[in-house]
């Protein structure tokens, strides 16, 4: 798991690099090049909308999950779970637009 967490770690660091050297007109692949055109700025902006997107989708395949197991236990009580289930989704994906919201400060301000 910790080579799959540095492995990705590494492309994320990198992709951004090469696809500056590409949008500055670099075609020498040189990484030095794409270094010195990186914004940190950028950078956060995605680091923000990244993280800041994870955590509610997980939650929201936890919610589904747990509304479904508890409708398949009790289907009887369907409507109330599901009620509750679609109003817990709501608020953990209004994390998600609040992360979307500070990606953009970052980016245009």
């Amino acid at each position: 798991m910790k080579k799959y967490i540095r492995f990705v770690t590494a492309v994320a660091a990198l992709v951004p690099m090469v696809a500056l050297a590409a949008e500055t007109g670099e075609t020498s692949g040189d990484l030095a090049a794409a270094a010195a055109a990186f914004d940190v700025k950028d950078f956060a902006v995605a680091l923000a909308i990244g993280l800041g997107a994870i955590g509610p989708a997980l939650a929201i395949g936890i919610i589904g999950a747990k509304a479904t197991e508890a409708i398949g236990r009790n289907p009887e009580a369907a409507s109330k779970i599901q009620t509750a289930m679609i109003l817990t989704a709501a608020f953990a994906e209004a994390v998600a637009i609040y992360a979307l919201v500070v990606a953009l400060i970052i980016k245009f301000v």
